[in-house]
């Protein structure tokens, strides 16, 4: 294999990712780059089967002026309720004739295999680019149900919303946990302090937070940022970027447009070669 088949021969690429861990790692080993697996949170159903299946009747039963969708992640999960609670072609049905404001194009890719589109994409895929969206809207006296990241509540939406004069709905059909145990991220730190590592990529915020929390509760937090000061820090998007600069990091590399692992690759491989990747109507 020549190094125009194989770009990241000889870079040693950490992968925070968890959900789609195989699929990242074989992008990465396909192009040559060796790969230290390293998933820091994984996604669970939230416990709270309840206030989701509550949230579904009201969608259902009374269907709201917007839905604000801000993860692909979040639908999917929303569709796994309704099918287990016998409303998912209730549940599709309220989709299709409401419009949909989405934050990037992760959950506009959701709504795919429903045959359905946003009705509104995000100016960026950000909390503040959405609310940026909202302004554009008439929203006094609406209701609004908003799929939420994670269990963050995010009152900067929540605020934005009241202020319009509409009423919020929201429901957080998904959780973050742990994946590898304290030691394992602990390894990591200590993987990365000694130059083992040549790059890490971020997927998601919430890994970020963890290995931050991490060596917070270890007293490295000084460590870490000298570490990732040493190597290239990959992020997914401006997301994940936004949660490193809060702790006084910048990200070295990030895709312009679309963000997916399959341009985050394409900017490690540009970054190896000293330019920038060229966005592809495929993302």
């Amino acid at each position: 294999m020549t190094q125009a088949d194989a770009p990241l021969t000889g870079l040693r690429v950490a992968l925070a990712e968890s959900r789609e861990l195989d699929l990242f790692a074989d992008m990465l080993r396909c192009r040559g780059a060796e790969t230290l697996r390293c998933p820091l949170v994984t996604i669970r159903d939230t416990p709270d089967r309840a206030a989701v299946e509550a949230w579904l009747q009201r969608f259902i039963q009374q269907r709201p002026d917007w839905l604000i969708l801000l993860t692909g992640e979040g639908l999917r999960r929303l569709n796994g309720f309704a099918e287990r609670a016998g409303l998912l072609d209730a549940f599709h049905e309220a989709l299709a004739t409401t419009p949909t404001l989405t934050r990037g194009p992760k959950p506009g890719r959701a709504l795919r295999p429903l045959d359905l589109k946003p009705h509104l994409l995000a100016e960026s895929p950000t909390t503040a680019g959405v609310i940026r969206s909202l302004q554009t809207l008439e929203l006094d006296g609406a209701r609004v149900a908003v799929q939420l990241y994670g269990q963050e509540p995010n009152p900067a939406l929540m605020q934005a919303l009241l202020d319009a004069g509409a009423e919020a709905d929201p429901v957080s059909p998904y959780i973050y946990t742990d994946d590898l145990d304290d030691p394992a991220v602990l390894t990591l730190l200590d993987r990365l302090r000694d130059g083992e590592v040549d790059c890490i990529a971020f997927t998601s915020k919430s890994q970020v937070s963890r290995l931050f929390t991490v060596a917070e509760h270890a007293g490295r937090v000084g460590e870490l940022r000298q570490a990732l000061s040493r190597v290239l820090l990959a992020s997914i998007g401006p997301v994940v970027t936004d949660a490193l600069a809060r702790h006084g990091i910048s990200a070295d590399l990030q895709p312009e447009q679309s963000y997916f692992m399959k341009p985050l690759v394409r900017e490690l491989i540009a970054a190896r070669r000293g330019g920038r990747a060229a966005a592809t109507p495929s993302d």
